[in-house]
């Protein structure tokens, strides 16, 4: 067996992962890459990329179609083919340009092989070599989890790792899970012409507890594409196509070309971790100090998706830049700067939760809805609710709930306000031109100022449509 040696070693070259070896080189770190195929990140592959070419496909024709309402009458002819063919041609340029990233690594700082560990400081890899490293990072991120009663029609199941290899668009899906991934996808296909129904055994639409804001959002998509919610599914197959039937809060019956599972990406955490010493959780996977991103106080650090707590890649960047940093300092760990989370889903409206509330704090909130607000009437996108939580004594921002047009946008806006512990009437005396969807949060936030008695909140601050 031959062995390798370094300071620091990283499982897994995907957005965490090539973070995270650039920020130990940074320190200094002798660094090793270890990734079973180096076939780029899963944004670029198989998640963000290749899904918002599909949703920009469907958008494209839902516009076509809903041009009448401003009088202009079109059509939209769609040619599956050739959707496809556009999404791996684009998608395919972003995974080169990772892979570039990958060429330009240092001569012995990568390896091609599956790793496991073998103790806290010891890998051992399938290709016979092992590996030694003062200090090991995990970014292994997540997969694909396809429920076990569709074992028996695995031939007709899709996930995100193989839907976008169609050569074709399906003439039926079925899709399981009404988290982000399932409504995204769920949407694209429906308005590419594919007949598609969401089905998932929870009770509610992409995590919102709140019905002021998820209620608009199931409106507008149960106008798109069946919603069945609180069901159990049982399936069965003739060979091709696949028998849905469920139970629960409602009933029935339907046939699918295919599946698509979409229920949640668990993170790939089978290797070896229980010869680590370290506690593990009935998932399999270890306690993460998210300041630190260190499992308890082993020389072993987590980031990305593989952690599961911000899966999203601005995030895996940042776990990853503090991972390899204090793997290549350990034992001298320090925090690193977190960001205000932000999570958005790129369904039409969209969704955006950003922020969060302290646990016990005292808090005040402001809605505003979007069905009667200027721009978005205009531009026929009026649907949806924003609601700002604040603290009760100052009306410092904590955290907002949003579904509507554009909310992307006034997401990124509001997180940088929390970041910077902006107040309401702070906001407030900022410019918001008119008529822009940013208006849009003007209610919400005189609300706040109005809960905490900021005198802001007396001024004449209303404009026509907003």
């Amino acid at each position: 067996m031959s062995k390798f040696s370094c300071d620091v070693a990283i499982i897994g070259a995907g957005t965490a992962g090539l973070g995270a070896e650039r920020a130990a080189r940074a320190k200094g770190a002798k660094t090793l890459l270890i990734d079973e195929a180096f076939a780029g990140t899963t944004c670029t592959t198989v998640g963000c990329m290749p899904s918002k070419l599909l949703i920009a496909a469907g958008n494209a024709a839902h516009d076509a179609r809903g041009a009448e309402i401003f009088g202009v009458k079109g059509t939209a002819e769609i040619d599956g083919a050739a959707v496809m063919t556009r999404l791996r041609g684009v998608r395919d340029g972003f995974v080169s340009g990772v892979k570039d990233q990958f060429a330009k690594l240092l001569d012995g700082s990568k390896h091609k092989a599956r790793a496991r560990f073998d103790g806290p400081n010891r890998l051992i890899l399938d290709d016979g070599n092992a590996v030694m490293a003062k200090a090991i990072v995990i970014a292994t991120g997540a997969r694909p989890s396809i429920p076990d009663f569709l074992a028996n029609v695995s031939h007709a199941v899709l996930t995100n790792e193989t839907l976008f290899e169609l050569d074709d668009l399906p003439q039926s899906v079925g899709v399981i899970g009404a988290g982000p991934l399932g409504l995204e996808l769920a949407q694209a296909l429906a308005r590419l012409g594919v007949d598609v129904a969401v089905f998932d055994k929870g009770g509610g639409l992409a995590g919102l507890e709140d019905d002021e804001i998820a209620e608009p959002l199931r409106q507008c998509l149960e106008a798109e594409f069946l919603i069945h919610l609180g069901v159990k599914l049982t399936a069965a197959t003739d060979g091709k196509a696949v028998a849905f039937a469920w139970t629960g809060k409602s009933k029935g019956k339907a046939t699918f070309s295919y599946i698509l599972a979409a229920a949640g990406r668990p993170a790939q955490l089978d290797i070896g971790l229980e010869t680590t010493g370290l506690r593990l959780d009935k998932h399999g996977a270890p306690e993460v100090d998210p300041a630190t991103m260190q499992c308890e106080d082993a020389p072993i650090f987590m980031a990305g998706d593989a952690d599961h707590s911000r899966p999203v890649l601005h995030e895996a960047q940042a776990e990853g830049a503090i991972a390899g940093h204090n793997a290549a300092c350990y034992p001298n760990v320090k925090p690193g700067e977190r960001m205000t989370p932000m999570a958005i889903m790129f369904t039409s409206p969209a969704m955006a939760q950003v922020g969060e509330v302290p646990k016990g704090a005292k808090t005040v909130s402001g809605s505003a809805s979007y069905s009667d607000q200027g721009r978005a009437k205009v531009f026929a996108t009026n649907a949806g609710c924003v609601k700002i939580v604040a603290d009760a004594e100052k009306g410092k921002l904590l955290a907002a709930h949003m579904v509507g047009p554009a909310v992307e946008h006034s997401a990124h806006l509001l997180a940088w306000a929390i970041q910077q512990g902006l107040t309401a009437d702070a906001l407030l005396k900022m410019p918001f031109y008119h008529p822009t969807y940013e208006e849009g949060l003007q209610p919400a936030l005189r609300a706040i100022c109005v809960a905490v008695g900021t005198d802001y909140a007396d001024r004449d601050g209303f404009v026509p449509g907003s």
